[in-house]
């Protein structure tokens, strides 16, 4: 996994130094601004135990504590691993309002957060799987 705690500046790295690392669909989505089809990423049902890092730069920002199951077809979340793991931004594209998530290290598109949650948050982290990487639980 990348260290997110590389000396290097993350939101500088070029699109060129991106493609070289992601596979082209995690740069679409990640880099982008993309959306995976739902029901088809590879964390949408999955219920293992651990902590979900940025693909891009390794950063901590989901626990499987706070994931459910919203029937969007995206793994959801009801709240970050911390505040700071996460920066939100207005997203006004395809004629929609939405407020989309990114990775504070590295600006990395993960997707759009709703007001439909679960308590106790009531939020609901909306996720692309390909923007995420599981670190499973040691049992």
């Amino acid at each position: 996994m990348t260290n997110s705690k590389s000396p290097s500046n993350w939101k500088d790295k070029t699109d060129a130094e991106w493609q070289s690392q992601l596979t082209p669909t995690q740069f679409a989505v990640c880099r982008q601004k993309g959306t995976e089809h739902a029901f088809t990423g590879e964390y949408y049902t999955t219920k293992d135990e651990g902590i979900y890092h940025c693909v891009c730069c390794g950063t901590p920002l989901f626990t499987s504590d706070t994931k459910y199951d919203s029937g969007s077809g995206w793994p959801s979340f009801w709240q970050p691993m911390t505040t700071d793991a996460v920066t939100e931004k207005q997203d006004h594209s395809l004629f929609m309002h939405r407020t989309e998530v990114l990775c504070a290290t590295c600006n990395a598109h993960l997707g759009h957060v709703f007001d439909d949650g679960p308590k106790p948050t009531g939020l609901r982290y909306c996720m692309n799987s390909v923007a995420l990487k599981l670190e499973k639980t040691q049992k």
